[in-house]
This record gives structure tokens, C-alpha cells and sequence, in this order.
């Protein structure tokens, strides 16, 4: 309840008056009641998008996941047509595991959930 001027101003639906006059109200609230008056036309707070960590393991995934899919095609159409052929796609396989780990230990995942 505390959040929610701080989150209307924050989005452009109070200005700094009438935040100020919330903040005042509140502050002078002698009950539960009269708090919940201040921000009873106020929404709620939206709720958090993921977090920067949870994106960029997303990308990065991927990006490694396009990497792979590329690298097994073009050496299954060397290996289909010119005969067996040095595995590209083994180089892939050590950033796979890091990205893997990462994921383990939990670098990926937001901690709300």
C-alpha cells in the first residue's frame, strides 16, 4: 500500500502535488481506514518483469541454440555431400556447458518464483 503513490507517480498518473498531498495525508492517517483513502483510486502496482539476469541468459541461449542448429546443418550437408568432415560443431559444446551451469547454479532464474 506504502508503493502505490510512489508507483502512480513513477507512471505519470499523479503529479508532484497531488503526490505530495497523498504523502502528507498518509502521514497525518491516523487508521488503517484513512490509509487506505489515500491510494483507494490508485491501481495497483504492475507487477515486475523478468529480471536483467533472466534476459540475458535468455539471449545468450539463443544465440547458442541458433549457433548449434547451424553448425549440425552445414556439417550434415558436408558430411552428405562431400563425405566425412571435421565436427564444426564440437567448438560449441564448451559454451553450452558453461551456459548450462549458469542456468544449474540458478543465474537465470528470478528469485520470486
Amino acid at each position: 500500500m506504502q508503493d502505490r503513490p510512489h508507483a502512480a507517480h513513477a507512471q505519470g498518473l499523479i503529479d508532484l502535488a497531488e503526490f505530495d498531498t497523498r504523502v502528507r495525508t498518509a502521514w497525518d492517517a491516523k487508521t488503517r481506514g484513512e490509509l487506505e483513502r489515500v491510494v483507494a483510486d490508485l491501481p495497483a502496482p504492475r507487477p515486475a518483469g523478468p529480471s536483467a539476469s533472466r534476459v540475458a541468459m535468455t539471449v545468450l541461449t539463443r544465440i547458442w541454440l541458433c549457433l548449434v542448429a547451424f553448425s549440425l546443418a552445414l556439417w550434415g550437408l558436408l558430411v552428405l555431400t562431400m563425405g566425412w568432415t571435421y565436427p564444426v560443431w564440437v567448438w560449441f559444446v564448451a559454451p553450452g556447458a558453461v551456459l548450462g551451469v549458469l542456468w544449474a547454479s540458478g543465474v537465470g532464474r528470478d528469485k520470486e518464483r
